[in-house]
């Protein structure tokens, strides 16, 4: 496999007029415009028309993380207001995390850092017709971010606490507040494990009767989970993608998704959304990593590990046996683990067949992704959404892309 690491990220600009940024939500889900790139034939269609368009026997995957109220404000009696953005649970597992009672920790980004004196801030929050007092308080710095510890009253868990405390956290690129209607439409209609600050956008066009609609056709559907973290609009700030250091993010996937994937193998498995790619081509090198040495204690999968262990590939089914007998050894029916998987131009993909994907920014690791999948295409793809009036971004238009 050749490494990417001198890829160029201005190859992979294009024009993005800010009036094509999809500031809302259509009014339906499944009325967005798809993109459809098959055998080096683009055409567009509309999202409800997916499952059509679908290869038969296929396997869709899907993330089911649920975006978080990541945003909670604390104002000072001097009027400042200062911002803490949960970005993940530290030393927990996410989902221990949402049911504590009395007190966790995260890493978070603090806004208004500066005007921060006081030892510890807090702030009132009514639920359930309870008055609860919310406690912050800085422990200390962790590169661009800080650990902080959450205090409060009342025999609540922390799901409950950042629900009704905190604010849907929106892209930076919408340049908009959140309003109510955000808290429905910035979540898939299956989201179901709280932990993201992002949502799996390409998931936000499917609706109960586009699932009943593959059920039909026979096509078979998965939900796995990968929190995606404020990374992935991280840009790329560096020349070269080997400058560029890929973000962290968290996976959960059950024995029971990893058995329907590796069950499905030698048919179509197309994930929904650069989330769902990255969890099963990560589990897929974590089974590789478990050929070379069988007794790793955890899951990690490294920026460039793909790179660095080609000549160690093996079939994907073989990775995901491996994987499943160190989950026996275990004694676990979850695989917990982080990925910095980077996919670019010169990856192989090992598993997946196809992709159903939003339009991403420029010079994004994401717009790389697309490209390992379907070449130089992507640009025409591009070229051709821009011409035919699709909206992009977050809350924009679709594609299925299908090697």
């Amino acid at each position: 496999m050749n490494s990417p690491k001198n890829i160029q990220i201005s190859d992979f600009d294009y024009p993005l007029p800010e009036e094509r940024i999809a500031k809302f939500p259509l009014a339906q889900r499944d009325q967005s415009k798809l993109l459809y790139y098959h055998d080096g034939a683009i055409s567009e269609s509309q999202f409800f028309h997916i499952p059509e368009l679908l290869p038969q026997n296929s396997l869709l995957v899907f993330n089911d993380t649920k975006v978080i109220h990541a945003r909670l404000f604390f104002p000072k009696p001097t009027g400042s207001i200062i911002e803490v953005f949960c970005l993940e649970p530290f030393e927990m597992p996410v989902s221990q995390c949402f049911d504590q009672r009395e007190h966790c920790s995260w890493k978070c980004f603090v806004g208004n850092n500066k005007k921060w004196k006081e030892p510890i801030l807090s702030r009132e929050i009514m639920i359930d017709g309870v008055n609860v007092t919310l406690s912050v308080q800085r422990r200390a710095a962790i590169g661009n971010a800080w650990i902080i510890d959450f205090s409060w009253t009342g025999e609540v868990s922390f799901a409950h606490i950042i629900d009704a405390a905190g604010v849907i956290p929106l892209p930076p690129y919408l340049n908009r507040e959140a309003v109510s209607s955000d808290n429905e439409r910035y979540q898939t209609v299956y989201a179901r494990l709280q932990g993201s600050v992002a949502a799996p956008t390409a998931g936000l066009h499917f609706t109960p009767e586009v699932f009943d609609a593959l059920k039909e056709k026979h096509i078979d559907t998965d939900f796995i989970t990968l929190h995606v973290g404020a990374g992935t609009f991280k840009p790329v700030n560096t020349p070269t993608i080997g400058e560029h250091e890929m973000h962290v993010e968290k996976i959960e996937i059950a024995r029971n998704n990893i058995k329907c994937i590796l069950d499905h193998m030698g048919q179509p498995i197309i994930p929904v959304g650069t989330t769902s790619v990255r969890t099963i081509e990560s589990v897929y090198w974590f089974g590789v990593k478990l050929s070379r040495t069988p007794d790793l204690e955890c899951m990690s999968v490294l920026q460039w590990d793909p790179y660095e262990l080609a000549e160690s590939a093996i079939p994907a089914t073989d990775a995901y046996r491996n994987v499943l007998s160190w989950m026996d050894r275990q004694g676990t029916d979850y695989l917990e683990g982080d990925t910095q998987l980077m996919i670019a131009p010169g990856y192989r993909y090992h598993v997946i067949s196809g992709l159903i994907t939003n339009f991403h920014q420029p010079k994004s690791t994401l717009l790389l992704l697309v490209s390992a999948l379907i070449g130089d295409a992507w640009r025409d793809c591009y070229q051709y959404a821009l011409d035919h009036g699709f909206r992009f971004l977050s809350y924009g238009d679709s594609c299925l892309f299908l090697r």
